[in-house]
């Protein structure tokens, strides 16, 4: 038997990725273990297959967490990022590589000394977004720099949508990943580069007047700044540039309905009294008198557009809340699922879009780079492909020995980007260029 590949956590981002390891695990005769806190889920999406199992197990339990660790040659952690400290100690101590998808944190960061003395690979940021936008963009960076041109102006925007034959909510929105992200989505603010100048906006800023941006065979989209893009422009190299951010797509409409959802307080993350027998009206009503907000809710309800936002996320409903959801985030996430649901055969859509703008010869070139890609069901998502296939890739090109490095990385190396690129190509998610 070949390598033995662990992958924690079974959720929707995981299907496409299980399923091309699946297929590879057989050619190359590796052996996957799928583990979750959910056995049946685990099961279910292993679905019998040759050349490994599923189980279920508790992460938090050290001993578990350890022997499964110690027990793999590669760890794929597609657990929430919290939780990636953990199975990275472990990998630590085993010498064992980890792939991820997430974003490294400061406490992974802490860490990466410790990685390369180790002569271990730790690759994360290798899914969609964080993913698929830094190896498309390098590419495209490095060969505008090997030219000559020098980059001044990047703006990188991607966005989980709902596919057009399957929009019919009027928020143009459904949930195709990990709906607890959606909630909590812009609470850090944004910073970014404006015309040499550092520019922040503060949550509650976020989604007002949100821009627009054209995207090529699609209609016009509005997007909002991601986080902190100032920390990408050391990663990018891009020391002579003015402008950059990298942004979320969203429908227009949805950036003002959900900067009302702000407005109104329906994301505060602090606990609440409730009472047990509370319902989803009795909750918004108490909200509304607590928080003087009635006033402003009505207010709302005076936009036309608005008021079918908010009316069809049905406030007034009577349907009693689970005693379990003690803060308004939770609270609304939990109508949210419902009422964003993916029905069986809806398509979700991912669209990423590059705009780059570099000095060649004293003269100005722009050049745009998008990608758009559609799911196939509720199940075999967009979102699952994008984030589960460069992933899944990821660790292929490193049991075959095509990626070598050591150290703690996100794919913006060659060594990376170029593989990565190449088969998600034969995947069918290929970037289409127009010089303008």
């Amino acid at each position: 038997m070949g390598a033995k590949i662990l992958i924690l956590g079974a959720g929707k981002s995981a299907t496409i990725l299980v399923q091309y390891l699946q297929q590879k695990a057989v050619e190359n005769n590796w052996y996957i273990i799928l583990a979750d806190g959910d056995e049946l889920l685990a099961k279910n999406k292993w679905n019998n297959a040759n050349n490994g199992h599923a189980v279920g197990f508790d992460i938090l339990d050290p001993i578990d967490r350890s022997n499964f660790i110690k027990n793999a040659d590669v760890v794929i952690s597609m657990l929430p990022p919290a939780l990636h400290l953990l199975v990275a100690k472990d990998c630590l101590a085993h010498l064992k590589p980890l792939f991820t998808a997430s974003y490294v944190d400061d406490q992974l960061k802490a860490l990466a000394p410790e990685i390369e003395a180790k002569n271990l690979l730790f690759l994360c940021e290798m899914g969609l977004d964080p993913g698929i936008d830094h190896m498309s963009a390098m590419e495209l960076i490095h060969r505008i720099q090997n030219m000559g041109g020098i980059i001044t102006h990047f703006k990188s925007h991607c966005g989980g949508l709902i596919a057009p034959e399957s929009d019919n909510n009027p928020w143009h929105y459904k949930i195709s990943w990990n709906p607890r992200n959606i909630i909590l989505a812009g609470k850090a603010g944004a910073l970014y580069l404006e015309d040499g100048f550092t520019k922040e906006l503060h949550y509650q800023q976020l989604f007002q007047n949100a821009p627009k941006v054209h995207i090529p065979y699609h209609e016009a989209l509005s997007y909002y700044p991601n986080r902190n893009s100032l920390s990408y422009i050391e990663t990018y190299k891009l020391k002579e540039i003015q402008n950059f951010v990298r942004t979320t797509l969203r429908h227009t409409q949805f950036c003002s309905g959900w900067d009302a959802i702000i407005k109104l307080g329906l994301t505060d993350e602090k606990n609440i009294t409730r009472n047990i027998n509370d319902t989803i009206n009795s909750w918004f009503n108490q909200h509304l008198i607590a928080n003087h907000l009635t006033e402003i809710y009505n207010g709302m309800l005076m936009d036309p557009l608005l008021k079918i936002q908010l009316d069809y996320l049905d406030f007034k409903n009577e349907i009693q809340i689970p005693i379990l959801f003690n803060n308004n985030a939770a609270i609304l996430q939990w109508i949210l699922e419902a009422k964003w649901k993916l029905s069986s055969i809806d398509k979700d859509m991912v669209i990423m879009l590059h705009e780059i703008k570099y000095m060649l010869h004293d003269k100005q070139h722009e050049i745009h780079s998008s990608m758009i890609i559609k799911g196939e069901d509720a199940t075999n998502t967009a979102m699952a492909k994008t984030v589960g296939l460069p992933l899944a890739m990821g660790v292929c090109a490193y049991l075959m020995g095509t990626i070598n490095l050591t150290g703690l990385h996100i794919p913006t190396h060659p060594n990376i980007y170029k593989p990565i690129l190449k088969t998600l190509a034969e995947e069918g998610i290929i970037f289409e260029e127009i010089e303008l």
